[in-house]
C-alpha cells in the first residue's frame, strides 16, 4: 500500500521540491504551510490519514514545535523535524517532545528519503511475529503496539522500534550504535543523542504505566539493557 506523507513547511519552494521528489518514490504527499493547517489535515474527517509528518520548526504563528506538542496529545504518526536552527539542543527539544527523527535544514532530498523509508519500514529485530512478553510488558509485532499490565502505552514508532530491540536482547547490553540502526533506521552520528533521548521519554512512560515496568540500564560507554523489575 502507498504511504501517504504530510509535508508542514512555510517554504513554500522547499516544500514543493521534496514533495515532487518523494512523489517520485511513489509516495503520495500533501503539503500544508503552517502548523495549525497541519494539524487541521490531521483531524479532517473522512479523509485518508497521514502515514508521516515531515514538519519544520520555524513556522509562522504556530511553530513546529507547538504544533508537535499537540499533535502527541492525539496522534502517533512518525514525525521528521525540519529546521534551520541545527544546534544540538534544538535537536534534543524536537525528541524530548515526541519526534521520531531530526535533519537540519538545508537538507539533500536523497538524506530525507532514507529517513522517510525508515520511519515507514517495518521495525527488524524478530524471527517472527509473535508476540513478545517481557514480564508484564507484551509487544504485539504485527500492530506495533504495546502494553504494560494490560494497559496500552502510547509510544511513538521509534519508541516502539528501540524497546523491541531492547526486549528481544532481555538483559543483553546493546550497542548504542545498533539501537540507532535498529530504532532510527539509520547509522550513528558523531555526537549523536537521539537514542538517548528516546530512551529517557521510554523510561518515564514505562515507569508511569505500571511501578512493575521493566528497567532500562544505562552501561557507560557501551549502550542499554532491558532489565526485569526486581519483585516487591
Amino acid at each position: 500500500m502507498t504511504s501517504r506523507i504530510l509535508i508542514a513547511d512555510d517554504d513554500r519552494d522547499l516544500a514543493s521540491l521534496l514533495a515532487d521528489y518523494l512523489r517520485h518514490e511513489s509516495y503520495i504527499v500533501e503539503t500544508v504551510h503552517d502548523g495549525a493547517a497541519a494539524l487541521a489535515r490531521l483531524a479532517a474527517p473522512g479523509l485518508p490519514r497521514p502515514d508521516l509528518l515531515i514538519l519544520d520548526v520555524m513556522m509562522p504563528g504556530r511553530d513546529g514545535l507547538d504544533t508537535l506538542k499537540d499533535l502527541r496529545q492525539k496522534h502517533g504518526l512518525p514525525v521528521i523535524m525540519l529546521s534551520a536552527r541545527g544546534e544540538p539542543v534544538d535537536r534534543v527539544i524536537g525528541l524530548e517532545l515526541g519526534a521520531d527523527d531530526y535533519l537540519a535544514k538545508p537538507c539533500l532530498p536523497r538524506e530525507l528519503l532514507a529517513r522517510v523509508r525508515a520511519r515507514l519500514r517495518p521495525g527488524p529485530a524478530a524471527s517472527s511475529t509473535d508476540p513478545i512478553t517481557v514480564g508484564g510488558l507484551h509487544l504485539d509485532l504485527l500492530t506495533r503496539r504495546a502494553s504494560l499490565d494490560g494497559r496500552e502505552l502510547e509510544l511513538t514508532g521509534a519508541e516502539f522500534s528501540l524497546l523491541l530491540a531492547l526486549a528481544t536482547r532481555l538483559g543483553q547490553v546493546v550497542d548504542k550504535a545498533v539501537l540507532t540502526r535498529e530504532g532510527l533506521g539509520r547509522e550513528i552520528e558523531r555526537f549523536d543523542r537521539a537514542v538517548d533521548v528516546h530512551i529517557s521519554r521510554l523510561r518515564r512512560k514505562l515507569a508511569d504505566a505500571s511501578p512493575n515496568a521493566p528497567g532500562i540500564d544505562a552501561v557507560r560507554g557501551s549502550g542499554y539493557q532491558l532489565i526485569m523489575a526486581l519483585a516487591a
